[in-house]
């Protein structure tokens, strides 16, 4: 196995992802689906726009996932301030259900990462994880 950063990412991601829709199964929720809720539990009724720049998502691919999660009932898309041209989305009771689950998920998915990691070392992964993140974030 290659200790190199882009292929630990792109490994830990794949495991990731696999690791959480394990978790997630029988849930009814897609790829992308838990970002989102993850995404909304911070910021409950933010436009397309910011839930696509939030989560890393393009819109067109956004717009096909919010379709299919308010046909799901998780959540719906409203108007505000009467804005015709823009709408909001916000979580729905059964989208708020569905993220406690992905909640539960992520935190045990975490505490799994971090087993035999003291949280002096945690906080200093995440400290410099996140100045990559944002170095990586700027360039794109």
């Amino acid at each position: 196995m290659s200790h190199s950063f882009h292929y630990l990412v792109m490994a830990e991601h794949s495991m990731f992802q696999k690791e959480l829709l394990t978790k997630l199964k029988g849930s009814g929720l897609t790829i992308g689906q838990p970002k989102v809720l993850d995404f909304l539990k911070d910021h409950n009724g933010a436009s397309q726009k910011d839930i696509a720049r939030g989560c890393h998502i393009e819109p067109g691919t956004l717009t096909t996932l919010l379709n299919r999660m308010e046909e799901s009932g998780l959540v719906e898309r409203r108007m505000l301030n009467g804005n015709r041209r823009s709408f909001y989305i916000f979580l729905t009771e059964t989208g708020s259900r569905k993220l406690e689950q992905v909640s539960a998920a992520f935190k045990e998915l975490e505490d799994e990462a971090f087993r035999g990691i003291s949280d002096t070392d945690r906080e200093t992964f995440m400290d410099l994880f996140y100045r990559i993140y944002e170095n990586t974030a700027s360039e794109g």
